[in-house]
């Protein structure tokens, strides 16, 4: 019960976040949906480690449609792709470390996000990877059975993306 409260607390600041990054306009509406859906995802993931297909599926099409009718062109398809076929990669070379949930997240933060992805996906596995070094330090060996939620470091690292993304990419570009 307290983490569902804490995670439609999470939503409204982020739901105000966006209006006020984004103003009253269709781009603050779709991020404020794209955060509903990380959100939800992060709570079904912490309580029963899945990344439900009825959330993430339809939450992907989606955003292909909407951010490809707001703004025009290839980006998002090509972020879609290139962000769910990179964690397709990686869970076929190591399938005990990522499950296809997480495969399919990947896609719908590309969609969501555009170019903004990897910043997603580069901010979420380093908070995913020093989630895990804290668990290690704690339980030592034993540490290394343990299995963790990963969509709350993927979650986190698409907030991130959203509200800082752009930026954080031009500075690592130049």
């Amino acid at each position: 019960m307290r983490l569902r409260l804490a995670a439609a607390l999470t939503w409204v600041g982020l739901a105000i976040a966006c209006l006020a990054v984004f103003g009253l306009t269709v781009e603050a509406v779709v991020n404020a949906l794209g955060c509903a859906v990380v959100v939800a995802i992060t709570v079904t993931d912490i309580e029963r480690r899945i990344v439900p297909n009825r959330i993430v599926v339809p939450a992907l099409v989606v955003a292909l449609v909407v951010q490809t009718i707001r703004d025009p062109g290839f980006e998002w398809l090509l972020s879609a792709v290139a962000a769910g076929g990179f964690f397709l990669l990686l869970a076929l070379i190591y399938p005990a470390g990522l499950g296809m949930g997480d495969v399919k997240l990947a896609a719908f933060l590309g969609a969501w996000l555009g170019v903004d992805v990897a910043v997603a996906l580069f901010a979420g596995s380093l908070l995913g990877a020093v989630y895990a070094l804290v668990i290690l330090a704690r339980q030592g060996a034993e540490g290394r059975k343990a299995t963790l939620p990963y969509v709350p470091a993927l979650a986190t690292g698409a907030v991130i993306a959203l509200f800082f993304g752009e930026a954080l990419l031009d500075a690592w570009l130049g």
